[in-house]
C-alpha cells in the first residue's frame, strides 16, 4: 500500500511539475499575490477529480482489454520523451521570467474562471490524468493508495507554487531561473520515460 502511495506521489509529482500553462498561471498569480491560494485550490481539486476518474475508468477498461495497457504505456513513454525534449529546448534557449502586472487587481471570479480555462482547455491535462498517470496506476497493487499519492503530489506542488511564488518573486523574475527549472524538469521526464519503457510489455499484458 505504501509503495503504491509513493509511486503515485512520484509519478504524478514528476508530471505536474512540468511547467505549463496551468502552473505558470498559478505562479504568476502568486508573484502578484492575486487570489493565488484560491487558484491553487481549484487546481488541486481538478487534478484529484480527473486522476480519480481516469484511474478507475482505465482500470475497468483494462479488465476487458488488457492489450490497451501496453498501448497506453508506450504512448506515455512518447509523451514523456516529448516533454523532456521541450524542457531541454527551453533550458538551452531560455525564456522570459515572470513579470509583475501593475495593471490592477482583478476580482476572484475572473481569476477562478481563468484558472479553470488554463486547466480544462489544455489537452495536456487529459493526457496526464486520463492516460499517463492511470496507465502507471493500473499496475499498482493498491489503486486507492496510488490515487491518494497522486492527489498528495498535486496538493504539495500547488501549495508550493502559491506560497513560494510570492516569497521568491524577485528570483523567479529572472530568465536564468526558468532555465534551471526547465532543465530539471527535462531530466525528470526523461528518467520517468526510461523507467516506464524498461518495465517490459510482457509484464503488463
Amino acid at each position: 500500500m505504501f509503495e503504491s502511495y509513493l509511486t503515485g506521489l512520484a509519478v504524478s509529482g514528476g508530471i505536474i511539475i512540468a511547467i505549463g500553462a496551468q502552473n505558470a498561471y498559478v505562479l504568476g498569480l502568486a508573484v502578484r499575490r492575486e487570489y493565488h491560494w484560491w487558484s491553487a485550490g481549484l487546481c488541486m481539486s481538478t487534478d484529484l477529480l480527473l486522476v480519480t476518474a481516469g484511474m478507475f475508468g482505465v482500470s475497468a477498461m483494462l479488465l476487458a482489454v488488457p492489450e490497451a495497457l501496453a498501448v497506453m504505456r508506450w504512448l506515455g513513454v512518447a509523451f514523456l520523451a516529448w516533454l523532456a525534449v521541450q524542457g531541454l529546448y527551453r533550458a538551452a534557449t531560455g525564456r522570459q521570467g515572470l513579470v509583475r502586472d501593475e495593471a490592477g487587481e482583478r476580482g476572484l471570479a475572473p481569476v477562478l474562471l481563468a484558472t479553470l480555462g488554463v486547466t480544462v482547455l489544455n489537452p495536456q491535462v487529459y493526457l496526464d490524468t486520463l492516460l499517463l498517470i492511470p496507465s502507471v496506476g493500473a499496475q499498482q497493487e493498491n489503486a486507492a493508495a496510488f490515487v491518494a499519492g497522486a492527489g498528495s503530489a498535486s496538493v504539495l506542488w500547488f501549495s508550493l507554487l502559491a506560497w513560494g511564488g510570492s516569497l521568491l518573486s524577485p528570483w523567479l523574475s529572472r530568465p536564468m531561473a526558468w532555465r534551471l527549472i526547465d532543465g530539471g524538469i527535462a531530466v525528470m521526464m526523461a528518467a520517468i520515460a526510461l523507467q516506464l519503457a524498461g518495465t517490459g510489455v510482457d509484464r503488463f499484458v
